[in-house]
């Protein structure tokens, strides 16, 4: 379905009966909202969930940049607000576990439990010029430029001999990503700040991620800075551990959940 907030025609998915407890699911840069589809049947038998493609992402609308994560996070409020969902668990990963902090603490109201997977709270200057240098060459070259190293990047090595299926979806996803869209959401992540304020999230927040992800560690420290936040670590997983591991990423999602 497609569902209009300010000028951007967003797509959305709802999966799961209704009068159960709703998730709403926020994927990466670069993928879209089939990026949960093993949690979706995984858990749609236990939880309304509502998984949307960012602004630039998947089948939602493109729009020039520069983005930041407090629009983000208005988006899925936008949404939330469309549908008529008062609360809602809220799991994102990556650039969806930073708009899940800026969600959190912009609409602390909305949500019940926040999961941020594969992911973290600040920028260095280092980083930001690697997404000044990746920005250049999709500009110049297009995404298929970045979908190897990006696959490289992400994935733990043997991922594709062992599931040529989960690396191939990978890829689809990176190729259909629209530059405008790449491009915005890149310039959000180059000023992610949000360490001083992650001890005023209050509601219960688990953080997870692959142990040999990149990000592992930033997000181990978002587990250390939100008060009472619980840690998860996949053995075997890289930066996309909903698809490099799902069942274990979709156990431990729905432990958490069912503790609500």
């Amino acid at each position: 379905m497609k569902i209009r907030v300010g000028t951007i025609d967003f797509h959305c998915e709802i999966h799961g009966r209704e009068g159960l407890p709703w998730l709403t699911l926020s994927h990466s840069l670069a993928c879209n909202l089939h990026m949960w589809d093993p949690q979706i049947e995984a858990l749609s038998d236990r939880w309304r969930i509502l998984a949307y493609d960012s602004r630039g992402h998947g089948l939602t609308t493109p729009v020039p940049g520069p983005y930041h994560f407090e629009m983000l996070a208005d988006d899925v409020f936008g949404l939330l607000t469309h549908l008529g969902i008062g609360r809602t668990h809220f799991a994102g990963l990556s650039m969806g576990g930073m708009t899940g902090q800026a969600l959190a603490l912009a609409h602390p109201e909305v949500i019940d439990r926040l999961v941020l997977a594969d992911t973290g709270h600040f920028t260095p200057p280092a980083g930001a010029q690697q997404w000044r240098d990746r920005v250049a060459i999709a500009q110049a070259q297009g995404l298929e430029a970045l979908v190897e190293p990006t696959l490289d990047r992400w994935c733990v090595p043997g991922f594709g001999e062992r599931d040529p299926a989960g690396r191939a979806k990978l890829a689809a996803m990176i190729r259909s990503t629209s530059l405008e869209g790449f491009v915005g959401c890149a310039q959000a992540l180059m000023q992610t700040h949000f360490t001083e304020r992650l001890a005023s999230i209050r509601c219960p927040t688990m953080v997870i991620a692959g142990e040999q992800d990149a990000s592992a560690a930033a997000t181990r420290q978002i587990g250390e800075l939100i008060p009472g936040a619980r840690t998860v670590m996949i053995p075997q997983a890289g930066h996309i551990s909903t698809i490099e591991q799902p069942q274990a990423f979709s156990a431990a999602l729905a432990d958490f959940l069912a503790a609500a």
